[in-house]
């Protein structure tokens, strides 16, 4: 191969990789689009963007504005353009402010925030994912006050096990809900600790005397206690690919339906141990069906997988993720597959 061609070659597949990395336009984007109360900054990015997680790509900040971070119902985000590549802008007053994905857990619910907050809301401190030996080993209701039967929010219990060096004394009661299976490898990579109420220590001792201090369903003899974990509900998101390559599957659906659409919750089978972490973006493909072809010995075909949507992950342990569907193209099931968009 000659020198001259080689470098032809070169420049080629160079060129090849930028155009790839563009952030590709929608046809049919407006030019300008007015903030208004309920909008995400993934809404707004679909109207203007094939790929609206890449939004971070052409948004930048403003450190001489108060705020640059935020965007507001009534500001304007402009599309212009620099240096030949696009650019998107808020325009609030007479003043351009340049718009930042960064990260940020103040609570300002005037702002809009990155997605549809209120469809995690009830995930973030309620239900957890934890291995089995920490269910197993975990402090447990021994008895309830008073020959109660059920327990409810007021009601004292007694509990046994718990760790002396817990440097709290609130605890979210839980009940070990079902086993996460890896599809792949059969192997148990979590349990799904079912979320019952929260709990607060009034008597040190053997056993422990607690009372639930609130309650969403009923409290029985052997739940188990662990240490309160007060996680901040993110408002403010940066969408990304993962850094590390993602093949997994989804191994269920939170309100446990069998076909998922947008803004639903569910758990894929991969966690902190694979790359994840919160703000990930992974494709979701169909899981092509299995079809007999009757024109050659009735052998058995894989369909070719398919397209079905996107979704984000948004809390991470460390085999196992929960994400949020933010597209659905087509019906998505459990068992699909997700992987780098």
């Amino acid at each position: 191969m000659s020198r001259k061609y080689l470098l032809v070659l070169l420049i080629a597949l160079f060129s090849a990789n930028i155009m790839a990395d563009v952030v590709k336009l929608k046809a049919d984007h407006p030019d300008r689009y007015v903030v208004v109360k309920g909008d995400t900054l993934w809404d707004i990015s679909a109207r203007f963007l094939e790929n609206p997680w890449k939004w971070p790509e052409i948004w930048h900040v403003n450190t001489q504005i108060k705020n640059p971070h935020l965007i507001y119902p009534g500001d304007v985000i402009a599309l212009t353009w620099k240096d030949g590549k696009p650019r998107l802008e808020i325009q609030r007053g007479r003043q351009t402010i340049k718009l930042s994905p960064n990260v940020r857990e103040s609570r300002i619910e005037s702002a809009i925030p990155t997605i549809p907050v209120d469809a995690i809301r009830q995930f973030m401190n309620s239900n957890r994912i934890v291995g089995k030996d920490e269910i197993d080993n975990a402090a447990y209701i021994l008895s309830l006050a008073s020959d109660h039967l059920i327990g409810g929010e007021g009601i004292e219990v007694f509990v046994r096990n718990r760790k002396k060096e817990d440097a709290t004394s609130r605890y979210e009661v839980l009940r070990a809900n079902k086993p996460f299976i890896d599809p792949v490898s059969g192997e148990e990579i979590g349990y799904e600790a079912l979320y019952l109420g929260d709990s607060e220590m009034q008597a040190e001792g053997d056993p422990a005397r607690f009372m639930l201090t609130q309650t969403r369903r009923e409290v029985l003899k052997g739940d188990r206690l662990l240490p309160m974990k007060d996680e901040a509900i993110h408002h403010y998101y940066t969408p990304r690919s993962p850094s590390n390559q993602i093949e997994g599957r989804i191994i269920s659906v939170v309100d446990g339906v069998n076909q998922v659409g947008s803004y639903q919750v569910v758990a894929i089978n991969k966690g902190e141990t694979d790359g994840l972490n919160s703000g990930n973006v992974l494709a979701i493909y169909q899981t092509g069906e299995q079809v007999r072809d009757s024109m050659n010995k009735n052998e058995m075909v894989k369909l070719p997988n398919e397209r079905a949507g996107l979704l984000m992950v948004f809390r991470t342990y460390e085999r196992v993720s929960y994400a949020l569907v933010m597209e659905a193209i087509k019906p998505i099931h459990v068992l699909d597959t997700v992987v780098n968009p």
